[in-house]
């Protein structure tokens, strides 16, 4: 009897080996890829992008869940919650998550110690454009705004959007007193600029690149420390005299706190393979977006330094979003 009971027990124990190995392997099923934005936002295109690449490659499909709302708020809210199994990761937003820790002091969430950064994959810089109406030069423009206070008006895609708070530091940095309109999306504030509804807005390169081109709209400077290689001919602002000023978001990979060191490895090391495949380097230069060093540490350090920068930005200013 004491036989049986033993031999009984041992045929269990190996029918559940192989079962727990599978449990371990990962990924063992699909992959929620949770993505802060909606439709043909950049976080949404670059993730798809990679999404068909991490399927060839590991064997499993990352299902894309566009989460847009409360400025990347509603998809940390998911990830943050999830197992930490590497089954639900989130292609981030470290601006809109910093942003929103800056303009939200109650948010449930920390954005670094909740989450594990597993790898940079490319910053997305903005350029400041305007209508053919306007001065022909950055220098030219300034010195129009400071003579007339509030006269001139500048856009955003939203309240809290980082084209709002890239222009607040900016209008800080040279002295200008610009009303802020927001609107519903950074597409229809590039209307608002061809319309001469406003005279000034920070945009995503897709959105202005064929209007720059076609001269519809004039590119003062993009907002990091080199030219892009999307639009090499516009300067940076460090080349124009604003020694310093490099604001961009970041995209990357992020997984709840507490995230296996197998998982993190096996992710960066299958992003980069991804990050180098020519079809998506191509996309990526169309798409205006700068590729980063992979690793956690840079990814870590970008988020901590967006923190800081968004936190003092909104201290200093007063921003308040109603």
């Amino acid at each position: 009897m004491k036989w049986g009971l033993t031999a009984a027990a041992l045929g269990l124990a190996l029918l559940a080996s192989p079962a727990s190995a599978q449990d371990e392997t990962f990924p063992n099923r699909p992959v929620r890829l949770i993505v802060g934005a909606a439709p043909g936002g950049n976080p949404d295109v670059l993730g798809r992008l990679l999404a068909q690449k991490f399927l060839e490659m590991l064997g499993q499909p990352f299902v894309i869940e566009n989460m847009p709302g409360a400025g990347g708020v509603v998809a940390a809210n998911v990830v943050v919650k999830a197992a930490p199994d590497g089954h639900v990761l989130m292609a981030g937003d470290s601006g809109a998550l910093a942003i929103s820790s800056a303009l939200n002091p109650t948010l449930t969430y920390h954005p670094v110690k909740d989450f594990t950064a597993i790898t940079a994959l490319a910053t997305v810089p903005t350029v400041l454009v305007v209508p053919p109406s306007m001065p022909e030069t950055l220098p030219e423009f300034v010195a129009l705004a400071r003579k007339e206070p509030r006269k001139l008006s500048y856009g955003s895609a939203g309240p809290g959007s980082i084209h709002h708070l890239t222009m607040a530091i900016f209008a800080d940095i040279a002295g200008l007193d610009m009303l802020h309109v927001p609107y519903r999306g950074g597409s229809a504030m590039v209307n608002g600029l061809l319309t001469g509804e406003i005279q000034a807005g920070w945009s995503g390169l897709p959105n202005v690149m064929p209007l720059i081109e076609t001269g519809k709209l004039r590119a003062y400077c993009i907002s990091i420390l080199e030219r892009s290689k999307s639009m090499p001919a516009v300067p940076t602002c460090a080349e124009l005299g604003y020694r310093d000023f490099d604001i961009a978001t970041m995209l990357g990979l992020q997984g709840p706190a507490g995230l296996p060191a197998k998982v993190v490895t096996l992710m960066q090391s299958t992003a980069a393979k991804a990050m180098r495949d020519p079809a998506i380097a191509e996309r990526m230069v169309q798409l205006g977006m700068v590729m980063q060093e992979n690793g956690t540490a840079h990814y870590q350090q970008f988020m901590k330094a967006d923190m800081e920068r968004y936190a003092a930005a909104v201290q200093k200013l007063n921003l308040q979003i109603k």
